[in-house]
C-alpha cells in the first residue's frame, strides 16, 4: 500500500511522522499545539507537509484524543479542544490534499501495538493505557472494533464504585478515577499525609510536604523500597488488575497490553496488576489466563498506530 503519515495531536506537540508497512517510523516533523480548534488545523497540515518531504504518501491517519464516529471523518466531542462535530478529515484533506482517516487516539494507539509491539501475533487483545486518564482499544478476530457509532472502547469512564469519586466526564465512580496516573498521585498523598515517617523518601524527593508530591517522585521512591511508595502502586494496581478481571468477562482475549506513561516502570506496576487480575478473575484457578504484558512502542504507539489504519480501507467493526 506504500508510505503513509501518522499525526498525534498532544497538549504541547503535533507530531506527524512517515511509516512504512512494517510500522517503522522514516521522517518525523513535529509543531507546538496551537491554542484554536482552527489553528490545530493548520498545524496538523504544516507537520504533515514537513514530514512528507522527499516521500511519496498515500494517505494520512491522524489520532484524536475523543469521540470519533463510525466514518472516521468526525470528531463528535474532544475534551481537550474545543470540537464539537468537527469535521476534521475534510478541512485536513482540503489543505494536504491527501486521503485522510481521523482514529481516536488510544484506538490508534492500541492498533499500533496490535500490528507492532507487545500484541504481535495475537488475534484477541484488548488494550489499557496508564496514563493521566485511563483509555483502551479492542481488536478482536484482527479487526479493531469501535462499536456501532464508533465510540467504543472508553474504559475508562466504566463506572468501578456506584457514587464514588467524581470524575472529569461528569460522572462518579470511573475506573480511570481509581487506576490512572492522578489516581496514583492521590494515593501518594493521601498516605504521606497520614502517615509521614512511612513516607520519609518519598517526601525528601519533593518539597517535604504531601501537597509536593508528583509521579515521577513515586517511581523513584518505590524502587528505593518507600512503604508509602509501594503500597501506592499496589493499591492501583489492585484496581487496575480488577478492572482487567471484569473486561476478561466481556471479550476473553488472550492478551492484554497495558501502555501509557505508568507501565514505562515495567514490572514494578504490571507484577502486582497480574495478581490483582488473576486474584479477580472469576474461575481464575480452572480457566485459561490472559497474558498481561508491557507496550512496548512507547509514545510511538499512536502515530504509527494512526499510520497504519490510514492503509485499511475498513479495518473497524
Amino acid at each position: 500500500m506504500g508510505l503513509t503519515i501518522g499525526v498525534d495531536i498532544g497538549g504541547t506537540k503535533i507530531a506527524a511522522g512517515v511509516v512504512d508497512e512494517e510500522g517503522n517510523i522514516l521522517s518525523t516533523h513535529k509543531v507546538p499545539t496551537p491554542g484554536t480548534p482552527e489553528g490545530i488545523v493548520d498545524a496538523i497540515a504544516s507537520a504533515v507537509e514537513g514530514a512528507r518531504a522527499g516521500h511519496e504518501i498515500v494517505g494520512v491517519g491522524i489520532g484524536a484524543a475523543g469521540y470519533v464516529d463510525r466514518q472516521r471523518s468526525t470528531v463528535y466531542f474532544a475534551p481537550n479542544i474545543d470540537w464539537r462535530q468537527e469535521p476534521l478529515k475534510e478541512k485536513v484533506e482540503a489543505r494536504v490534499g491527501l486521503p485522510v482517516v481521523v482514529e481516536n487516539d488510544a484506538n490508534a494507539a492500541a492498533w499500533g501495538e496490535y500490528r507492532f509491539g507487545g500484541g504481535k501475533g495475537h488475534r484477541n487483545v484488548i488494550c489499557i493505557t496508564l496514563g493521566t486518564g485511563l483509555g483502551g482499544g479492542i481488536i478482536i478476530g484482527n479487526k479493531l472494533r469501535r462499536g456501532h457509532f464508533g465510540v467504543a472502547a472508553e474504559f475508562g469512564h466504566i463506572r468501578m464504585v456506584p457514587d464514588g469519586l467524581l470524575c472529569g466526564c461528569g460522572s462518579q465512580g470511573c475506573w480511570e478515577q481509581y487506576a490512572s496516573g492522578r489516581a496514583l498521585v492521590r494515593y501518594a498523598k493521601q498516605r504521606a499525609n497520614a502517615t509521614p515517617e512511612r513516607a520519609e523518601v518519598l517526601l525528601a524527593l519533593g518539597d517535604g510536604t504531601p501537597d509536593g508530591i508528583e509521579g515521577k517522585h513515586i517511581s523513584v521512591a518505590a524502587r528505593q523500597g518507600c512503604p508509602v511508595a509501594v503500597d501506592s502502586y499496589r493499591e492501583l494496581a489492585r484496581w487496575a488488575g480488577a478492572g482487567l478481571a471484569d473486561l476478561a468477562s466481556l471479550f476473553d482475549p488472550s492478551a492484554f497490553i497495558v501502555g501509557g506513561g505508568l507501565s514505562d516502570e515495567g514490572d514494578l506496576v504490571l507484577d502486582p496488576i497480574r495478581k490483582s487480575y488473576k486474584r479477580w478473575l472469576v474461575g481464575g484457578n480452572w480457566r485459561p489466563v490472559a497474558d498481561v504484558v508491557a507496550a512496548r512502542l512507547g509514545n510511538k504507539a499512536g502515530l504509527v498506530g494512526a499510520a497504519d489504519l490510514a492503509r485499511e480501507p475498513d479495518p473497524i467493526m
